[in-house]
């Protein structure tokens, strides 16, 4: 039986959803504080993916400035109805959901619309259209009565599509089937004329489960499907190789088959370092409701294929970024703004012209900074770069997890104006300057070479490569520095004035065996 590997996604493609248009494909994840914001990839097979764009591209859409990389965009659900596609986000500040936006587009590529802001509390927002074209919003909020019910409530108000307000009573549809337990993730789904509820409950961590409920009428009562958790990995041993399973959005095929997109980590001894991943799992519908995984019980690394497609096998091909279009392309992000005044593409020359900027990537602003998703454990990630540097400037290479966890490998140059190359590890927002060297130009190649055990550094200068030092894998997972996000590799400069050439960037699955 041909097969696929999952993650369909790999890296931080955190609380995906997804809808099908013909035989297209369209899914959404979270950003949280990255710029461009709430990536839209399509598919026509559910496997192999390719972006298309961002619904945030623009600054007056949302503002980011000051907030925690974790906090921004949180869980999106996209939508298509009557020719239109649908984005509903809230954006976090302090871990709390504090605004709801509603976004709208004929093409998913955009150009998206200003958000429409909704009278709505909480997070992880959703739409529902009926077979009457009536639409139904529904999000997760604190219960008013915890004590009685639990800490989370979903609940639901009908989206008025002229005006695209929410309009009428709200409904309380439900507070969980774990008590206890905070309920998220709601999705409403109709199946021979049942309303299915899915929610996830138990956190976004080890506990993490996919659970139900059920009603005859959108707005309930809904009954906990007494199955739940339909899903979860809380069970399994240390050597289960997924973990912290939830947060599941469902599409039904051409072929008739459903399928459900969830998130999941891989860890290590313990911790994962690449964020969470979007897992393909199938989904068979029964007299009892739906099943995940109906073969395995579980989320599986390899996984049958979708009923027809064809879709081979993804290589993990090293990709060589030489900056000579005129952006950068959408397998890179900045924080919290567009980065163009730091950033440019030197289209025809080849090269990237980084300016140096005061701001620092301990800052909540937009600094000197872009970067990609880390997808693979294993790897190389290196850069050609040129700095005239003085002590008070640096530019290089960074691999990023938090604004105050993450580690610079910059060119840079000590108080008597020689040039060297510093690893510098931060903290908890303080940091250790781990290593330096000199170099005999102001043009080296840096590079991080990344394995099961951890982050080696290295930079190369006429021709020998030097380490500098490493830096063990747990210090750049979630589980130590916190939040919501994986480790991201890139460049960043420092400094009041001045600028460096980035000949190129190489990222390289599997390469981190190089000397």
């Amino acid at each position: 039986m041909p097969t696929f590997a999952n993650p369909v996604l790999a890296g931080s493609h955190p609380d995906p959803s997804v809808c099908r248009v013909g035989a297209d494909f369209y899914l959404v994840t979270s950003s949280f504080a990255y710029f461009p914001g709430l990536p839209v990839l399509h598919s026509r097979d559910l496997v192999n993916w390719r972006p298309l764009g961002h619904v945030v591209d623009r600054p007056t859409q949302v503002s980011l400035t000051g907030l925690d990389v974790s906090d921004g965009l949180w869980a999106a659900t996209i939508r298509h109805h009557d020719g239109m596609f649908y984005v509903v986000v809230a954006l976090a500040r302090g871990r709390q959901g504090s605004t709801t936006y509603l976004f709208t587009a004929s093409d998913p590529a955009g150009p998206w619309s200003d958000p429409v802001v909704l009278d709505a509390a909480g997070i992880d927002p959703s739409l529902f259209f009926d077979d009457d074209d009536r639409c139904w919003f529904t999000a997760c909020r604190d219960a008013a009565e915890p004590a009685v019910t639990g800490p989370g409530e979903l609940y639901m108000r009908e989206l008025d599509l002229d005006t695209l307000a929410l309009t009428g009573p709200t409904h309380a549809l439900w507070y969980g089937a774990m008590r206890g337990a905070w309920v998220e993730a709601p999705h409403v789904y109709k199946r021979d004329g049942v309303y299915w509820l899915i929610g996830a409950e138990g956190g976004t961590e080890h506990h993490h489960a996919v659970t139900a409920a059920r009603a005859d009428t959108v707005t309930g009562p809904y009954a906990t499907d007494p199955r739940s958790p339909l899903l979860t990995h809380r069970h399994r041993g240390a050597a289960e190789p997924i973990h912290n399973v939830g947060h599941v959005d469902l599409v039904d095929t051409p072929a008739g088959e459903t399928w459900a997109v969830a998130l999941a980590v891989r860890p290590i001894e313990g911790t994962h370092t690449l964020g969470r991943e979007v897992f393909l799992v199938p989904v068979e519908w029964t007299p009892r409701g739906p099943v995940f995984a109906p073969d395995a019980g579980h989320v599986q690394l390899s996984e049958r294929l979708p009923a027809g497609t064809d879709a081979g096998p993804r290589p993990d091909a090293p990709v060589r970024y030489t900056f000579d279009g005129p952006t950068l392309g959408p397998d890179w992000a900045g924080l919290r703004g567009p980065v163009d005044e730091h950033v440019s593409p030197r289209p025809g020359q080849g090269g990237l012209t980084l300016r140096l900027s005061p701001e620092p990537l301990t800052s909540t602003g937009t600094p000197a900074f872009v970067a990609r998703r880390q997808q693979h454990v294993r790897l190389r990630a290196a850069t050609r770069i040129r700095c005239a540097a003085t002590p008070d400037q640096a530019a290089g290479l960074v691999v990023f997890q938090h604004q105050r966890q993450h580690a610079t490998l910059s060119l840079t140059a000590d108080a008597s104006g020689t040039p060297q190359v510093v690893l510098t590890a931060v903290e908890a927002g303080v940091a250790t300057r781990l290593a330096a060297t000199s170099v005999s130009d102001i043009e080296v190649v840096l590079a991080v070479d990344s394995d099961e055990s951890g982050y080696t550094f290295r930079v190369e200068d006429e021709g020998t490569w030097a380490t500098l030092g490493g830096i063990e894998r747990p210090f750049f997972s979630t589980e130590r520095a916190g939040g919501f996000v994986g480790v991201h590799l890139g460049l960043h400069g420092v400094g009041d004035s001045g600028e460096a050439l980035v000949r190129w960037f190489t990222y390289t699955p599997g390469a981190s065996d190089r000397p």
